[in-house]
């Protein structure tokens, strides 16, 4: 429904006498075709240009070349556009490139064809443009038991490698990508399905330094499979590829492992950030996936400045928004996964701009946005009944452990609750109307605790249910105390967290906010499978897209979806900010202009710091053991004030850094 285009300055490529404007396209990510679609895409259609190329002469006179059509009143020159075939054989998102230089096309120039249909659909780009942003050697060359030679980057990352060939002409690379090694040693590919995430260059004779231009892969490893002459470390380097966004928050503590997960949450993220949040960077998937995006953006939001991001991604998701306010699974959607409309998932229209205002404080993205929040409000309203949601398209607490199987009209109703109650908070905001949201809250609320409440307790004995109902504020009165000590025991009785995507984000949450942070603790702590230290002690430098992606015994889950590379899980880390560190926001002062810090210590830890870089300046959170008890330090920005709630005490402070000691506490 809109296609975006970028401008560049190409001052600097002019030469004196004749020029030639030659632009070279892939498939690209409209392309991102099966191996099983073909070569065309399930839709057979072509890879197509549109360009326009302006001039400004010395004189003062302007004229434009276009690939085709009018160019809104400018003074278009008539030259014609030709095409040829290029080097790259092939490119492909999912399976990679195939280059070779021998290949020759000869004099032979085909004339262009006009696509129509472009009329109205083309806007200026609004995300952050892909970048190159560091450079990776190789750690070592590894021989596997299979007899095969193995890069080793030390670490999962999205991109490409770079290197340098020289061999004679007719001879090939072929470099094959992936995460992992099985427990054997080998290169494990299982999990890429159908990706072949391949590079084959045929050498012309010629000396070159070649990186791919229209595909990425996800891995750390990379198979030679062919290679002319010497495999060695100095001619390869890996190129980490993403959006180009400001990285804005640190997290440091004395736990190394603690400090290793959070490296992985900010290596998945980066993976991941690719001008859509994919839900993974390497197998044929590479979608956004609106549930993924919606558990972690708090956390996103925290680490890298995602406005200019997520103002482009939301943007997709109001133009694929349906008629009646159904939000696709997937932003862009795509042919193999077009149907949409389940809870959490969904919700995505309302929970992500939302927190891209309380994060940001600016009310352009609820502006942009509130027609789309609230169509996805009115798209459940209108499918329930009696103020319960029921029905629909569900993916529910996704791969969750143990069977506990959260029932989905708890959590559909749960989030129905959420989003309508944000809605409600952005069109105070916006100065709205939302009376009619506020009664259709209220009978939600009633209609959730008569339904799945009983006797103080959650009817469904799951982790999620308890924490959904706890962190939605669904319960009320003794409700709250009698469910945060179902969850208790129910983690007691597992020994371990059982949530899926849905739940574990606010699982910590749920515990500290209702008097069990050394609950918490344990659980963030916990080296054991299941948990998030785990993939740690396993070696992980991402995070999993499943607890038990590889299990203690060294085999894998289900080779159809185990990613080695997914966010979702990492969201754990706006615990470790606004919790741990204590850094909240004050929903009556958006984008920390008033900071609330309410950290929660642990004496397993000696020391721990959190900072986020906001619109207004470095906000900052400390704190260490000491003889006297824990030392806290604050920093607040100039113009800004802060409220300190520590050992049951409340303190306003303003900008500068406070310091400030607290005894512990009496057994």
């Amino acid at each position: 429904r809109r296609v975006q285009f970028q401008t560049y300055d190409v001052t600097a490529l002019v030469q004196k006498g004749e020029n030639v404007l030659c632009i070279e396209v892939g498939q690209g990510w409209r392309k991102r075709c099966r191996e099983e679609d073909g070569p065309g895409g399930k839709d057979g259609q072509e890879p197509a240009l549109a360009a326009a190329l302006q001039l400004r002469y010395a004189d003062g006179t302007e004229e434009i070349i276009v690939t085709h059509g009018s160019a809104n009143g400018w003074n278009t020159v008539p030259y014609q556009w030709r095409c040829r075939q290029s080097k790259t054989r092939l490119s492909s998102i999912y399976n990679g490139e195939v280059v070779d230089t021998t290949f020759d096309p000869g004099p032979v120039e085909h004339e262009t064809r006009n696509v129509e249909g472009l009329d109205g659909l083309l806007v200026p780009a609004q995300g952050e443009r892909i970048a190159e942003t560091q450079r990776l050697p190789v750690q070592k060359i590894i021989t596997t038991p299979r007899g095969e030679t193995v890069l080793d980057f030390g670490q999962v990352l999205t991109g490409y490698v770079e290197f340098f060939i020289d061999g004679p002409k007719g001879a090939r690379a072929v470099l094959k990508h992936a995460e992992i090694l099985d427990k054997q040693g080998n290169l494990y590919t299982e999990n890429l399905r159908g990706a072949r995430q391949e590079i084959i260059f045929i050498c012309d004779g010629q000396p070159h330094t070649f990186k791919p231009k229209f595909t990425f892969m996800g891995f750390r490893y990379v198979r030679v499979v062919d290679w002319p002459g010497e495999v060695r470390p100095e001619d390869f380097t890996a190129i980490v590829v993403h959006s180009e966004m400001k990285r804005i928050g640190h997290f440091e503590c004395s736990n190394p492992e603690l400090n290793r997960l959070f490296e992985n949450v900010v290596w998945g993220m980066r993976g991941n950030y690719l001008d859509v949040p994919t839900d993974c960077p390497q197998r044929d998937e590479r979608l956004g996936w609106t549930g993924d995006a919606q558990v972690f953006v708090r956390t996103g939001s925290y680490i890298y400045d995602v406005e200019k991001f997520f103002s482009k991604w939301l943007g997709d998701l109001a133009s694929e928004q349906h008629a009646d306010g159904l939000v696709p699974h997937v932003i862009p959607t795509v042919h193999f996964c077009d149907e949409g409309g389940s809870t959490g998932w969904g919700d995505a229209a309302v929970i992500c701009p939302w927190q891209i205002y309380l994060t940001y404080g600016s009310r352009e993205i609820l502006l942009q946005q509130w027609n789309s929040m609230r169509a996805w409000v009115d798209y459940m309203a209108a499918r329930s009944e009696d103020g319960l949601w029921r029905g629909g398209n569900h993916f529910g607490d996704w791969l969750d452990l143990c069977g506990e199987n959260t029932p989905n009209e708890v959590s559909q109703n749960a989030f129905f609750a959420h989003s309508t109650e944000l809605l409600i908070k952005a069109g105070r905001v916006l100065g709205a109307s939302v009376a009619r949201y506020e009664t259709l809250l209220q009978r939600t609320k009633e209609a959730f605790r008569k339904a799945f409440i009983k006797d103080g307790k959650m009817r469904c004995n799951s982790q999620t249910a308890c924490v959904l109902a706890l962190c939605f504020g669904l319960v009320q009165g003794d409700e709250r105390a009698s469910i945060a000590l179902q969850l208790e025991e129910l983690l007691r009785a597992r020994g371990h967290l059982t949530t899926g995507f849905l739940g574990a984000g606010h699982l910590l949450h749920a515990l500290s906010e209702n008097g069990r942070t050394e609950l918490a603790y344990d659980l963030l702590l916990r080296r054991e499978y299941p948990s998030w230290l785990y993939p740690v002690t396993q070696g992980a430098t991402t995070v999993w897209e499943r607890w038990d992606g590889l299990r203690p015994d060294g085999s894998f889950q289900d080779v159809g979806m185990n990613s080695f590379n997914h966010y979702a899980y990492g969201a754990v880390a706006d615990w470790l900010f606004g919790d741990a560190a204590g850094i909240k926001t004050d929903e009556s002062a958006p984008g920390f202009t008033h900071i609330v810090f309410e950290p929660l210590t642990d004496p397993r830890l000696e020391h721990l710091q959190a900072s986020i870089e906001t619109r207004h300046g470095l906000v900052a959170s400390a704190w260490r053991k000491s003889d006297d008890g824990f030392v806290h330090e604050f920093t607040v920005p100039q113009g800004c004030t802060a409220t300190v709630r520590l050992g049951g005490k409340e303190l306003l402070i303003g900008a500068g850094t406070k310091t400030i000691t607290v005894a512990p506490a009496a057994d």
